[in-house]
């Protein structure tokens, strides 16, 4: 028959080897949770073109696509929405290499002669791929409009957090 002591040391050993065993538990589900969820967050900081072709047009919503280059590459869409005879919103999506980053603008909008031009601010509301949970506000948004042809050029520069 073991001795107080030895039921002791045998208790006091296995409390320790489970006390061991859930820290180690815990600690692999806590790494591995932050470590999924973990995304540094950084600042972007961008100076970019669109230049875009009319895909559609329905009333004096126009809706375009095309390229843009500067700090953030690739395809872009852009839904501009002539709200009044001063006023301008936007929609607005860059898809850089196998990522988004999508905004909404407003601002005034001016027309002289065959040419419009519009200015206001974009906060970006979207990001997926590299640029997951990307947000931001108070970014320079600015263009102009060929109104023979509704082609757009299209500005578009500040920093944003992702």
């Amino acid at each position: 028959m073991k001795s107080f002591a030895q039921r002791s040391l045998a208790v006091v050993g296995a409390l320790a080897a489970a006390a061991g065993a859930f820290a180690l538990a815990v600690g692999a589900t806590g790494a591995s949770a932050s470590g999924a969820a973990a995304h540094a967050a950084r600042t972007v900081s961008f100076n970019d073109t669109g230049n875009l072709h009319k895909t559609s047009k329905k009333g004096f919503n126009l809706y375009e696509s095309g390229s843009a280059s500067g700090s953030i590459s690739g395809s872009i869409s852009l839904h501009l929405d002539v709200v009044s005879t001063n006023k301008v919103t936007a929609e607005l999506t860059v898809y850089p290499k196998g990522s988004s980053i999508s905004g909404k603008a407003s601002g005034s909008y001016r027309t002289n002669g065959g040419t419009a031009s519009f200015s206001g601010t974009l906060s970006i509301t979207h990001g997926s791929g590299s640029y997951s949970g990307a947000h931001g506000s108070g970014i320079g948004f600015s263009g102009t409009v060929q109104r023979s042809n509704d082609s757009v050029t299209v500005h578009v520069t500040g920093k944003f957090s992702s």
